[in-house]
């Protein structure tokens, strides 16, 4: 049992040290296209957000609403690719959702004495349970990023 334990934990270790990224290497900057979403952290903490240009040995290149500007290796301290926005992918995923668990809510609770059983009510819950998927699935944060490269701090 004691050796089963140890195979577990030795098993864990090894595949949590494969997810740990390895940004801190500028030649991760090759992988970038031109036209991509980045945000460029200085080393003085001053935040520039862009349109990836280029990328040299010493320097990235972007665009900003100020022009195309370059900011020194050395005076990088972070960069992150910025992730697409996914509104209406989250808003349709939380109208089927809400649709489903309203209509299964609806037709289950409903009394079928009454107002005209279960088919009726599922189909009033998923009205209701529609709009308040699509309304949650709407104001759901979509930003997101990757980071690409990190000085590492020591």
């Amino acid at each position: 049992m004691r050796r089963l334990l140890l195979f577990i934990c030795i098993l864990g270790l090894s595949s949590s040290s494969f997810a740990q990224t390895k940004d801190t290497s500028w030649s991760n900057l090759s992988g970038l296209k031109a036209g991509q979403e980045i945000q460029i952290v200085e080393a003085n903490s001053k935040k520039d957000s862009g349109v990836f240009v280029s990328v040299s040995d010493s320097a990235i290149s972007f665009t900003d609403a100020l022009g195309e500007r370059s900011v020194l290796k050395q005076d990088v301290r972070q960069i992150k690719l910025r992730k697409p926005n996914h509104r209406l992918r989250n808003t349709l995923i939380g109208t089927g959702v809400g649709a489903g668990t309203g209509a299964a809510l609806f037709a289950g609770a409903w009394s079928t004495s009454g107002w005209g059983g279960t088919g009726r009510a599922g189909v009033v819950g998923a009205g209701i349970g529609g709009l308040t998927g699509t309304i949650i699935g709407a104001v759901i944060p979509t930003h997101g990023s990757i980071t690409v490269y990190r000085v590492s701090r020591k």
